[in-house]
C-alpha cells in the first residue's frame, strides 16, 4: 500500500514540473533599488481608515454576496470627489471615456483597472483617470474588461487586446488617429498592461509609446519573496491574500489553472515570465511595504538585462496602489508628478526620433 502512495506522489510532483515549468529568477532579488527618504504623511492614517471600511463591507458575508459587495463599495471610492474631467460612457468597446478640460483627443491612454480580475470598474477608478487625464493631457479610455468568476480570465485580456487596438484609429469624437498613445493600469490591471505590451510587440501593431504600471502583478506563480515577507505590513492585500502563504505554491498553482483556465506559468498571466525584450518605455510606481514589491522589482530587472527601458519608483510604507487615494494622499500626488516628468521624457525622446529620421 505504501508503495502505491509513494509512487502517486512521484507522479503528481513529475506532473507538476511538467505542466508548470519556469525558470529560477531568484538571482533578480539581488538587483539593487532605491526607496524615497521620507516617512508616509498624516494622511495616509486616513486611507488606512478608508482600508478597514473596505474589509467591514465584506464582513460575514461568502461568496458571491462577498464580492458584490466589494465590488459595490470600490465603486463609491471616488463619490464625493472633486472630479475635473467629463465622463463618456462606450459599448464598443465597452468603456468609460475620461476627458480633462483642454485635453488633445490625438492623446490617448487606455487605462486598465485592478481589482484582482473580479472586481473594479471604470468608475471605481475615476480618481485615477481624472488625474491621469490631467497629467498627460491626454483622452483617457477606462475599459470595462469582462471580470471573473462570470467571465473567463481571457475573456478580460481580449477585452483589453480590443479596446488598444480600436483605440489606435479612434479617439472621444470619431474615428482619427492617436498621435500619443499610452497604456496604464493597477494591480491586476498592470498586469494586463504589462501583458498587452508583449502582444502589441509579437501582433506587428503599432506599439505604445509608453505605459505606467502602479503595483503590478507580474508573476502568479507566488514565488517573489515579498508575497510572503510583507504580509505583516501590508493593509490592504496582506487580510486578503496573506493566508495563501499557509499552502504549498504547487497546490496554488493548480489551483489557479482550474479558476483562471490558463497555467499561472503562461506569459499572459505573468508578464514576468515571458521575453521582456523591445518593449516602449515603462514606468513602474510600487511600495516597500507591499506583497507585489518584489513582482516590479524582479520585472523591472529582467527588462532591463533584455534592452527594455523600465524605470521602478519605490515610495515608503506606501499602501498597494495609493495613487487611487489622490487628491486626498500628498504621495499620490507625488506619483502622479512623477507620471509627468516620466511623459514629458517620454515627448522629448520621441521628437529627437522624428528630427533624426528627417
Amino acid at each position: 500500500m505504501l508503495w502505491i502512495i509513494a509512487v502517486v506522489i512521484l507522479l503528481v510532483v513529475a506532473l507538476t514540473l511538467l505542466v508548470f515549468r519556469m525558470e529560477d529568477l531568484s538571482h533578480l532579488d539581488r538587483e539593487e533599488y532605491s526607496v524615497r527618504e521620507a516617512s508616509p504623511s498624516a494622511e495616509n492614517q486616513n486611507v488606512l481608515e478608508r482600508l478597514k471600511e473596505m474589509r467591514r463591507a465584506g464582513k460575514g458575508l461568502r461568496g458571491k454576496a462577498r464580492l458584490l459587495a466589494l465590488r459595490k463599495h470600490m465603486d463609491s471610492l471616488s463619490d464625493g470627489l472633486d472630479l475635473q474631467s467629463e465622463f463618456r460612457q462606450s459599448n464598443s468597446p465597452k468603456g468609460e471615456w475620461v476627458i480633462a478640460p483642454g485635453t488633445d483627443a490625438q492623446r490617448r491612454i487606455l487605462y486598465i483597472h485592478g481589482g484582482a480580475w473580479a472586481a473594479g470598474s471604470p468608475r471605481s477608478h475615476r480618481s485615477i483617470t481624472d488625474r491621469l487625464s490631467r497629467a498627460a493631457n491626454a483622452a483617457v479610455f477606462a475599459v470595462d474588461y469582462r471580470l471573473m468568476p462570470e467571465h473567463r480570465f481571457m475573456d478580460g485580456v481580449r477585452d483589453c487586446r480590443k479596446a488598444y487596438t480600436w483605440l489606435l484609429e479612434n479617439g472621444p469624437d470619431g474615428a482619427s488617429e492617436a498621435a500619443f498613445i499610452m497604456v496604464a493600469g493597477d494591480s491586476a490591471g498592470g498586469s494586463h498592461t504589462l501583458g498587452l505590451l508583449a502582444w502589441v510587440r509579437e501582433s506587428g501593431l503599432r506599439q505604445a509609446d509608453g505605459a505606467v504600471a502602479f503595483s503590478p502583478s507580474t508573476d502568479l506563480t507566488l514565488s517573489a519573496p515579498s508575497n510572503r515577507s510583507n504580509i505583516s505590513t501590508d493593509p490592504m492585500l496582506g487580510p486578503m491574500f496573506g493566508s495563501l502563504s499557509k499552502i504549498p505554491r504547487p497546490v496554488i498553482w493548480w489551483a489557479t489553472l482550474a479558476a483562471f483556465r490558463i497555467s499561472p506559468t503562461s506569459p499572459v498571466a505573468s508578464p514576468l515570465l515571458g521575453s521582456l525584450a523591445n518593449l516602449p518605455p515603462v514606468l513602474i510606481q510600487a511600495s516597500d511595504s507591499e506583497m507585489l514589491l518584489d513582482n516590479a522589482r524582479r520585472y523591472a530587472a529582467k527588462a532591463r538585462a533584455e534592452g527594455s527601458q523600465v524605470e521602478l519608483h519605490t515610495w515608503p510604507g506606501m499602501v498597494h496602489v495609493w495613487q487611487i487615494f489622490t487628491p486626498m494622499l500628498p504621495e499620490a500626488e507625488e506619483a502622479f508628478a512623477d507620471i509627468e516628468l516620466f511623459i514629458r521624457d517620454l515627448e522629448s525622446r520621441k521628437r529627437e526620433s522624428e528630427v533624426a529620421q528627417t
